[in-house]
């Protein structure tokens, strides 16, 4: 049987890309929270994956955050690629999820995307991988 304590990885997940999508959104968990009638508490334990999201309750965060249900699945632990229908992204694309899940991904992602000079984006990417010890070219 489960451990009662530790949360499931799939609520985890969940409670993962809510998270994702509120903060490439610059929601408060607060504002989430007044648009759900909830308190930002009961957000952060659907963000942790402590509190299980029900499914009325998470059409309705897809409402507010505008995404499809299917957004809060996609790379979920378990699946495999022929359960995704095909569509979903490929697993090993998961590291963009998680830099876009830290507070850094996400104001390194709208900083660069600011930049409208190719050459200096450009030049940014080639600092980065230098600082990075990065010698791939792309």
């Amino acid at each position: 049987m489960a451990n009662k304590k530790s949360p499931n990885p799939i609520d985890v997940h969940v409670g993962s890309r809510v998270r994702l999508r509120r903060m490439m959104l610059g929601m408060s968990q607060e504002k989430l929270g007044e648009n759900l009638g909830i308190t930002f508490q009961q957000i952060q334990k659907y963000e942790k994956g402590t509190n299980r999201i029900g499914a009325s309750r998470l059409h309705h965060i897809a409402d507010v955050l505008t995404v499809p249900i299917s957004f809060f699945y996609e790379n979920a632990p378990g699946r495999s690629e022929s359960a995704s229908g095909g569509f979903a992204e490929p697993h090993s694309a998961s590291y963009i999820v998680d830099f876009l899940s830290t507070n850094e991904g996400l104001q390194l992602n709208r900083a660069f995307s600011r930049i409208s000079d190719p050459k200096v984006r450009r030049k940014i990417v080639d600092l980065v991988r230098a600082i990075a010890g990065d010698g791939e070219d792309s």
